[in-house]
């Protein structure tokens, strides 16, 4: 079985900066970490090769730093790791990443398996898998809390608002997972330190044959008009009393004497 775990760097928060001219993030100057929601793919991916067998293959599409994250990666249980980096791919919104991924992810091929995190923290659209999917033609899942194999399918768990939902999905496909189903392994350190030594390959967009118009700038429909860090000016009060009745009616008074209810 084949694993293809797509992981993603974000920036560490409270690391972030914002040019207060072109008013976007300063990525040079933040901490790049592996979003949360990725360590949680990679780590079911991983059990999945040790259940069923096979490889797991990571691919980060991302600056050159990125490749830290992949070597954490080699030590919690990857077999192969790519990234996917170039000039070309800055600005790609969730369409041009998702192409771009799957230019990637086609050179990889053939798979089983995509695992994806439900989400990255730092975009919060959750639109990446399902995009990814669409694109090379497979079937998926998301929010998914556990899975396994079963004769050439995958049985997955998903959590909905108020219920869960037990799936068989047809092989290939691909998942994105959830947060808090299980905890993520630490990385061997037998493994970081062989790690070190690997070269990890890195493809830009020719080595994936990615089309220049549908790639960054070109390639994003949506464009972040402004980025900027809140401002709270509002002050705060503490209503005091004896019991709850005396402060449920001075915050009633309160509420009447500003117009708000």
């Amino acid at each position: 079985m084949k694993i293809i775990v797509c992981l993603k760097t974000v920036p560490l928060p409270g690391t972030v900066k914002v040019d207060p001219e072109t008013h976007r993030l300063i990525r040079e100057s933040s901490q790049l970490i592996i979003n949360p929601y990725d360590r949680f793919a990679l780590e079911m991916a991983v059990r999945l090769k040790e259940t069923s067998g096979g490889q797991v293959w990571v691919v980060s599409m991302g600056p050159p730093q990125a490749k830290e994250a992949l070597i954490e990666a080699l030590g919690c249980g990857a077999d192969e790791v790519f990234l996917l980096s170039d000039r070309s791919f800055a600005g790609s919104d969730t369409l041009a990443t998702s192409y771009a991924l799957a230019r990637a992810i086609e050179k990889m091929a053939p798979f089983d398996l995509i695992v994806c995190g439900k989400v990255a923290i730092d975009g919060e659209t959750a639109q990446v898998g399902p995009e990814l999917a669409q694109r090379l033609g497979v079937p998926s899942v998301t929010q998914v809390v556990a899975a396994s194999t079963e004769e050439g399918a995958l049985k997955v768990t998903r959590v909905l608002d108020h219920a869960r939902e037990e799936l068989r999905v047809a092989l290939p496909a691909l998942i994105t997972v959830e947060r808090d189903w299980g905890r993520p392994r630490l990385p061997s350190l037998k493994r970081l330190l062989a790690a070190q030594n690997r070269e990890i390959p890195v493809w830009g967009a020719a080595e994936v044959a990615a089309e220049p118009d549908k790639i960054g700038f070109s390639g994003s429909p949506t464009e972040v008009v402004e980025v900027f860090s809140p401002t709270y000016d509002g002050q705060g009060e503490i209503i005091q009393g004896d019991n709850v009745e005396e402060m449920v009616g001075r915050l009633v008074s309160i509420l009447r004497e500003r117009g708000l209810i």
